[in-house]
């Protein structure tokens, strides 16, 4: 599994215009590297799992490979 930081890189390269609902998760998932990391008052699983329901207009291969490895980490 990959950092969250790591992967909140990757959104920010891909996709250049974040949706401004998804925007405060993906710059809390650039301050994480697992799950199970504190993030103020919510938890890395917490902010992941709000930023996939904030990335809807998030579209194409990249959007979806990003999507799908989050969802997976969050069944664990």
């Amino acid at each position: 599994m990959r950092p969250l930081y790591e992967i909140a890189r990757d959104v920010a390269k891909n996709w250049p215009k974040v949706n401004y609902a998804a925007k405060p998760y993906l710059d809390a998932m650039r301050e994480l590297d697992t799950l199970d990391d504190p993030y103020l008052y919510d938890s890395g699983r917490s902010v992941v799992a709000r930023f996939i329901s904030n990335a809807g207009t998030w579209k194409g291969p990249e959007a979806k490979r990003v999507k799908d490895e989050l969802k997976a980490m969050l069944k664990g």
